[in-house]
């Protein structure tokens, strides 16, 4: 489930015993919204420093919307957007989809807790989980 598009693969017989190739992305600045370069490159970045990149980009990117993904790629979030209140309800229901979007990953071998908070017209969640490489929270 890797980016297809990122050049190299590694063998690391640590990961699992499945024995993955080291996960792979391009570096992502999560504040600008935008790759992060190196000496005019694209920056690659491995382990949960890309999964934490594959997460992001799974979460934002609506499923069946993009014919250049896989249809196990991404998530569907579109039908809550203005249609729904912000509840503990519809909180049980994003986490549902959010479990089913990440879990497809191999690298990904549980998600642990999900907590959301309610900021005003906002959710805000908060995804523990673990990988091949050990916890994440992302």
């Amino acid at each position: 489930m890797a980016n297809p598009f990122v050049s190299g693969t590694t063998t690391d017989s640590s990961t699992s015993s499945d024995s993955l190739e080291t996960f792979q992305e391009y570096a992502w600045d999560f504040e600008n919204d935008c790759f992060i370069f190196e000496n005019g490159s694209h920056k690659i970045v491995t382990e949960n420093e890309a999964l934490k990149v594959w997460i992001y980009k799974t979460l934002a990117t609506e499923r069946w919307q993009y014919r250049a993904y896989d249809n196990a790629y991404g998530i569907e979030l579109e039908q809550f957007i203005g249609k729904s209140t912000n509840n503990a309800d519809s909180a049980a229901e994003v986490e549902r989809y959010i479990k089913e979007a990440l879990l497809i990953n191999p690298y990904i071998e549980s998600i642990d807790s999900i907590t959301f908070t309610d900021e005003s017209d906002v959710l805000a969640f908060t995804i523990d989980l673990t990988t091949v490489y050990g916890a994440l929270t992302v």
